[in-house]
């Protein structure tokens, strides 16, 4: 009556095997680490910066317990704290200004475990340890840089209409032309109200008899740009951390105009602001190759209007100050290889206007240099100057001129973050030490134990062997619900932590409910296989109906909730998926091994059943 089949057996042994092996990672504490990647692009990283990195730990006599290679970077990892600060002040000494060398934390788990996917769980900054930063959105630099695109903008339009202008420039945040002739004005205008719907088009007569036309935003225009500037700037931080590898940072807005930016498991203020100021972006300019002038700017005296940059052999260059085109037009950056070459290249796609843009400027220069200035940190460097043979349309372009494989990626990489919608600064930072995290872990490891051990001692001497076996359900639910956060990568908090402990307080729940069919059933005569059988099947309806309500609660928090609420949410809503499987399909499958193969059963270890004082008759039929 109360046996079980051989699949649902199978199931249970699956999942146990599972939880063990997904769970077994996060046993393993994490180490303390330092981590040494390029801090530009064109810096390699390769066995031989390994083998550099070896030499100085060890001629500095410091040791460590091991070391590994990767795209990303060289991670060591140490003993101690103390260890891992003496280590990054001598590689930092040792391999200078052109690499990063940061303090991070590495999983010590044994690497057959991380060949199959199983890693501990992510934990957030309050955690771990990490940095936190508040950054304000500059509002004003979110409406120059309209203005600038709007300037752009509209001297291609007057190129493409034919108007003739004496020229177009920007005052603060307007973009002002000027002409000698009103009907070229009118013209003008109407043809910028057209194009350009959410400017604000004024005529303005100048001192001298020049003719001017002042375009601004309108002031729902303005609203618009600048609530888009903190979107776009989460985004582009999001994507820029995200590739790089941090993992799982939080990223979000705070008020009107303000970012907060939560790293875990970086501990160096200084990286952290290198990963947030690290976004890169395109511009195209033209190369001045007027003789004598790259001369003159290499004596001192730089042309105006004209800028001195260097290529990527470090000769120099001489380009033009006026940005034919901005990374803002870029739709998508990809590495591949040129198609007659075959060497590393960066493929890039323009938007509609960029890609008229280009079109125009290509088929008015041809026969001249373009040069392709990638600007990062504040500093520009030109990748590539090639010489436009033809006009280039479509919308695509290609990105080439001796680079590696790596470096292709890089710069891909840096164009798909793009460039800031405005500019930000960072009005607060903290740090939250790896010993503050710990002493939180430890904390919150200790509720969720103490909180099981007081359930679980409870459940037994009330229940006897059902609730040692209630008390192994429990533990399977404990144990399914880490292994799980743990195949997912999910960030474990403060908040999560305590999710867990009041998972495991509604999973007890079940049973109790399960516990008490049984001893009803028993107490109304029924046999001790009939009542195990009645009291499962008549609980499950309880049990599904008050899981799938606390269910639905969970989802709201995690649909409506941000930041620390979702983290709750999350183990929520597993744990209870989690306490239904451990609770009525494990247990039931435990109690089926003791008692199942009983064909006469005389009682059952539930405890003490309170028989009622008289029988219950029911009323006769009139």
């Amino acid at each position: 009556m109360n046996r079980y089949t051989l699949w649902k057996y199978i199931v249970i042994g699956v999942a146990l095997v599972v939880g063990i092996v997904y769970a077994l990672p996060n046993l393993f504490p994490d180490a303390p680490a330092v981590q040494v990647s390029s801090s530009k692009t064109g810096v390699k990283i390769d066995s031989t910066l390994l083998a550099t990195v070896e030499d100085a730990l060890k001629s500095a006599g410091i040791a460590y317990r091991g070391e590994v290679l990767d795209p990303t970077g060289v991670k060591v990892r140490f003993a101690d704290f103390d260890t891992q600060v003496k280590a990054k002040e001598v590689l930092q000494g040792k391999l200078g200004d052109n690499y990063i060398v940061a303090l991070n934390l590495l999983s010590s788990s044994p690497q057959w475990l991380a060949s199959i996917g199983a890693l501990p769980m992510y934990l957030g900054l309050d955690l771990r340890g990490g940095v936190y930063f508040l950054l304000q959105v500059d509002m004003k630099g979110a409406l120059d840089k309209a203005a600038d695109r709007y300037t752009t903008d509209i001297r291609s339009l007057m190129r493409e209409k034919r108007i003739v202008y004496g020229g177009v420039g920007r005052e603060q945040s307007n973009v002002v032309l000027r002409f000698k002739d009103e009907a070229e004005r009118n013209k003008a205008r109407i043809a910028i109200e057209t194009a350009f719907p959410d400017l604000l088009v004024r005529e303005q007569d100048a001192a001298g008899g020049e003719l001017r036309l002042v375009a601004g935003l309108k002031p729902e225009a303005q609203k618009r740009i600048q609530d888009g500037a903190v979107q776009q700037n989460i985004t582009i931080l999001r994507n820029r951390v995200n590739e790089l590898g941090v993992a799982e940072p939080i990223i979000q807005q705070q008020g009107s105009d303000r970012v907060v930016v939560q790293l875990p498991g970086v501990q160096d203020t200084a990286r952290a602001k290198d990963i947030l100021g690290r976004t890169a972006t395109l511009e195209i300019r033209m190369v001045n190759d007027e003789p004598g002038a790259l001369d003159q700017a290499r004596s001192g005296q730089i042309p105006l209007g004209n800028d001195l940059f260097q290529d990527r052999n470090g000769e120099p260059i001489l380009v033009r100050r006026q940005v034919v085109l901005t990374g803002d037009r870029i739709n998508d950056a990809q590495s591949g290889f040129d198609s007659r070459t075959n060497e590393p290249a960066v493929h890039v796609n323009l938007d509609g206007t960029g890609a008229r843009i280009f079109k125009e400027v290509t088929r008015e220069n041809v026969g001249k240099r373009m040069a392709i200035v990638l600007v990062e940190k504040g500093k520009a460097e030109v990748i590539t100057a090639p010489v436009i043979r033809e006009e280039i349309g479509g919308g695509r372009v290609q990105i080439s001129g001796r680079m590696s494989t790596r470096e292709a990626n890089d710069i891909s990489l840096l164009m798909r973050a793009g460039a800031l919608a405005a500019p930000m600064e960072i009005v607060e930072e903290r740090t939250v030490g790896p010993s503050l995290g710990k002493e939180n872990i430890q904390k919150g490891f200790d509720s969720v134990v103490f909180g099981f051990c007081v359930l679980a001692v409870f459940i037994c001497v009330y229940y006897l062997l059902m609730g040692v076996i209630s008390t192994l359900a429990l533990c399977i639910n404990l144990l399914l619900l880490v292994a799980i956060l743990s195949m997912l990568q999910a960030t474990l908090t403060l908040p999560g932590m305590a999710a867990i402990a009041l998972a495991l307080g509604m999973a007890i729940d079940a049973n109790v409910l399960i516990n008490e069919r049984i001893r009803e059933e028993l107490r109304w005569g029924a046999t001790p296989h009939a009542a195990i059988q009645a009291g499962y099947e008549r609980a499950w309806n309880t049990i599904l109906d008050s899981n799938v309500t606390t269910l639905i609660a969970g989802l709201a928090l995690l649909a409506f909730g941000t930041g620390p609420v979702r983290g709750f949410a999350v183990v929520h809503c597993l744990g209870i998926m989690t306490s239904m499987f451990s609770a009525v399909f494990v247990s039931r499958g435990v109690v089926a091994l003791i008692y199942g193969s009983r064909k006469k059963l005389e009682k059952i270890s539930i405890g003490q059943v309170w028989k009622p004082d008289r029988a219950v008759v029911p009323a006769a039929k009139t």
